[in-house]
């Protein structure tokens, strides 16, 4: 999932404000068109994978205030920080050897040969070519991670046992 440029740019102000707090943003979205914008900033604890409702709450706080200095939104906007959830996007190459093993779903850029784009199968990693792979119900299927538009887990019983404990 790419980032649009101001996306990236709020992404760039409150990463190390995150940093500093022993988290890591994933990424930023930009929701809303009219009126009031939306800026929702997904973060996680490295350690557990997961993000409480405290550190949330010290996260908006800390990043609202780099966000009022740096002023990258013209008008209003509302700041939301949150988890990335059970059935979280897969963005970054760890996503994609942490979760092998479990139901997921791929959307491409652009479609294969046969004019599909969207594949969803359990998830058997990625290489040192940066390519991913999962196993479909007609076979492996391999894409390089960069033709990815979107990598997200599915949310199944399986994925709610192992992710209990972290």
């Amino acid at each position: 999932m790419k980032h649009t440029p101001l996306e990236q740019k709020i992404f760039d102000i409150v990463q190390p404000v995150a940093q500093d707090l022993g988290l890591e943003v994933l990424y930023v979205q930009i929701q809303g068109n009219e009126g009031t914008k939306v800026v929702v900033i997904t973060a996680e604890d490295p350690e557990t994978g997961r993000l409480g409702v405290d550190k949330c709450a010290e996260l908006s706080r800390a990043a609202s205030v780099n966000m009022d200095v740096e002023d990258p939104i013209e008008g209003k906007y509302k700041l939301e920080v949150s988890s990335p959830g059970i059935d979280r996007l897969l963005l970054r190459r760890k996503d994609f050897e942490n979760y092998v093993g479990f139901d997921t779903k791929i959307e491409l850029n652009t479609p294969v040969e046969s004019g599909q784009k969207r594949f969803r199968g359990i998830l058997k990693g990625i290489d040192d070519q940066d390519t991913v792979s999962i196993e479909t119900d007609e076979g492996l299927a391999a894409f390089p991670f960069e033709d990815l538009k979107k990598a997200k887990l599915v949310l199944t019983d399986e994925l709610i046992k192992a992710t209990a404990g972290k």
